[in-house]
């Protein structure tokens, strides 16, 4: 029956932000001058908005799923995104006792959370 879910983001700088998913991995697909769709895959995707509201950017999170943590986390870590973007973050790997995860923040500030859960 679902095919999907999609979230929407807003963008503090709209092109910078594009350029930021673009080198994560995503996929751009532009849709109008104002909005643009970042899938990972054929299923995995979210819009990003030319559209800042402080309040709502600093309160977006997202989870990605991945299957081993470990090797995505080195191939984010060697795309040296906090030396090409200014506000990006980057965390260690933390373990919990539901699984495993790192944190990326996005140039505007959006919270990703990449982990995997225990089996």
């Amino acid at each position: 029956m679902f095919k999907s879910i999609r979230t929407f983001i807003g963008a503090k700088n709209f092109e910078t932000s594009k350029n930021f998913y673009k080198d994560v991995g995503f996929i751009e697909t532009i849709l109008s001058d104002n909005l643009s769709y970042f899938k990972i895959d054929e299923k995995l995707g979210f819009y990003l908005q030319k559209a800042f509201v402080k309040d709502w950017i600093d309160n977006s999170m997202l989870f990605l799923e991945v299957e081993d943590l470990e090797s995505y986390f080195n191939i984010i870590k060697e795309k040296n995104l906090i030396e090409k973007y200014t506000k990006v973050k980057l965390s260690k790997i933390v373990y919990n006792d539901w699984g495993k995860e790192f944190f990326l923040h996005d140039p505007s500030g959006i919270l990703w959370h990449f982990g995997n859960f225990k089996e």
